[in-house]
C-alpha cells in the first residue's frame, strides 16, 4: 500500500509540474482566462438579458397597441416611443464608444431622446425594436469575448472600460424598462394576470 500511493503522488507532482510548464508557454493575456472570467462574462451577458430579476424587454413591448406608442397618462414624462427610442440611441451610443476610436458623443441630453412622442411610421416603431436588439447583441457577443479585457481602460475614453460600460448599459435599459412596463399598465394596455 505505501508503495502505490507514493507512486500516485508522483504521477500527480509530475501531472502538476506539466500543467505549470504548459500554462507558462502560453501569452500572459490567454492565461489570465480563468474560471472567474469566464463566469463574469457569463454574468454580465445574463445580466443584459434582464431575466432574472425582473420581466424582460420582449415581454414588456411584444404587442403594444399602435395607438398608444405616443400616449402620456397625466404625469408621465415621456411616451413609450419616446423611451423605446431613448433605450435604443443611448445603447447604441455606449456600444458605439466602446467599439469605435472615432466615436464623437452625441449632444445631451437632445441627442439621446426623439423630437417627437409619436414615431413617425409604423415601420419606425419596427425598425427601433430590431436596431435595439441587434445592439444588445453586439454588446452581449463583446462582453463573452475572452479576447475582450473587461478591466482594461477603453483607450479612447477617460479611464472607462468595457465592464463598466456592459454594466452601465444594464443599470439604464432596466430603469427605463421599469417605466415602460408602468406606463404600459397606466394606460390599460398591460395582458391581465
Amino acid at each position: 500500500m505505501p508503495k502505490k500511493r507514493g507512486q500516485r503522488a508522483v504521477r500527480k507532482k509530475k501531472r502538476r509540474a506539466k500543467k505549470v510548464r504548459q500554462s507558462a508557454r502560453r501569452p500572459r493575456k490567454q492565461r489570465a482566462v480563468t474560471k472567474n472570467d469566464q463566469a463574469l462574462r457569463q454574468h454580465v451577458v445574463k445580466l443584459l438579458d434582464w431575466r432574472d430579476a425582473h420581466i424582460g424587454f420582449d415581454q414588456v413591448i411584444a404587442d403594444w397597441p399602435a395607438e398608444l406608442r405616443a400616449a402620456k397618462p397625466a404625469g408621465a414624462p415621456h411616451s413609450a416611443w419616446q423611451l423605446l427610442e431613448h433605450l435604443r440611441i443611448a445603447q447604441w451610443d455606449i456600444l458605439d464608444f466602446c467599439r469605435n476610436p472615432k466615436y464623437k458623443e452625441l449632444d445631451f441630453p437632445a441627442g439621446y431622446w426623439p423630437a417627437g412622442d409619436a414615431p413617425p411610421t409604423d415601420d419606425a416603431w419596427k425598425e427601433s425594436l430590431r436596431a435595439f436588439r441587434a445592439d444588445l447583441a453586439a454588446l452581449q457577443k463583446l462582453v463573452a469575448n475572452p479576447a475582450t479585457d473587461l478591466f482594461a481602460p477603453i483607450p479612447h475614453g477617460q479611464g472607462q472600460t468595457i465592464l463598466r460600460e456592459a454594466l452601465l448599459v444594464a443599470d439604464h435599459n432596466a430603469y427605463h424598462l421599469g417605466q415602460l412596463l408602468l406606463l404600459r399598465r397606466l394606460l390599460g394596455a398591460w395582458p391581465a394576470d
